[in-house]
């Protein structure tokens, strides 16, 4: 089974207008509302792709029930704590340029942290399980290398898919899976990524630090895959970029998709690219038969 892990998931309510004057009433052209989270992005392009998943997270109020409702008629397994505070909403607003306004997620007292270990302790070998995304700065920065350690005793699969000292700190545990994005393994580093030369150079010191497969994406300019010792370029497909919004979770989907039936790194990572592009061409996630239409686009070179 994929569980995937969402601390602070949302309502995501997406705007599209033609234009935004800051002082002054405007008017949307249409709205769309989507549960939002990277957690709850990555079950939901798995249902697309027909791999199940458990949504696992925090959720509360009138927006957590919309929620966990919109996940259930959608057939997504899902085994949400409950809080006393609402699930936050995040605003996108859709114009020539894409603003995000992300609001600040409930805090998570101890007693439920504790009730959500207690999930995570029945997870089985075999089993994967993602974390992902920034987590309320109410929570220890290490939470995520908490988790890895209760999984520790168990052949449990680890994504992380996070920033920062949280992301770092998951190293040691040697997770199975990392994608920082370009501007991501800059701040990891505190450098300036001028080529594909330094993404590999510091996509190789991550896995030097732990990571066993490191992805890094970089938009429309592709994504580079590291696994042991081989390093592969994939050229993004061309297309239309219509949403930014959940491309990077989109890319972990696909290569779960792939992974968890083939164990091919490589095919995986072609899905993973497929995804991720796929969402960006569209104004919601990725659907199925938009992954296999792009499948045959994606140029994979070996670098290493």
């Amino acid at each position: 089974m994929i569980y995937t892990v969402t601390f602070n998931p949302a309502i995501d309510y997406n705007l599209a207008i033609d234009k935004i004057n800051f002082g002054e009433t405007n008017r949307a052209k249409h709205t769309n509302i989507y549960p939002g989270g990277k957690g709850i992005n990555i079950s939901r392009v798995l249902y697309n792709l027909e791999v199940e998943s458990t949504a696992l997270g925090f959720i509360g109020g009138f927006t957590g029930k919309y929620l966990e409702e919109y996940l259930k008629k959608s057939d997504i397994n899902t085994d949400f704590i409950y809080l006393d505070e609402p699930t936050r909403i995040n605003v996108k607003l859709k114009s020539k340029i894409e603003t995000e306004i992300n609001a600040l997620g409930p805090d998570i007292p101890d007693e439920k942290i504790e009730e959500f270990y207690k999930k995570i302790d029945k997870l089985k070998d075999g089993d994967f399980l993602i974390l992902a995304g920034n987590i309320q700065s109410s929570l220890r920065r290490d939470i995520y290398f908490t988790i890895q350690e209760r999984s520790s005793e168990k052949n449990i699969n680890i994504i992380v898919d996070t920033t920062g000292e949280s992301l770092e700190k998951t190293l040691s545990n040697n997770p199975f899976l990392i994608k920082p994005n370009k501007n991501e393994l800059e701040e990891i580093f505190n450098i300036e990524i001028k080529n594909n030369e330094d993404i590999i150079k510091y996509g190789q010191k991550l896995q030097q630090k732990g990571a066993e497969n490191v992805i890094v994406s970089m938009g429309g300019d592709g994504a580079i895959l590291l696994s042991e010792n081989e390093v592969y370029f994939a050229k993004a497909p061309k297309g239309i970029l219509k949403n930014s919004v959940g491309a990077g979770d989109s890319m972990i989907a696909g290569f779960l998709s792939s992974y968890t039936k083939t164990k091919d790194v490589l095919n995986s990572f072609r899905w993973s690219v497929a995804a991720g592009s796929a969402t960006a061409f569209s104004s919601d996630l990725a659907k199925k038969e938009e992954v296999e239409e792009l499948l045959d686009n994606i140029v994979i070179e070996r670098l290493k």
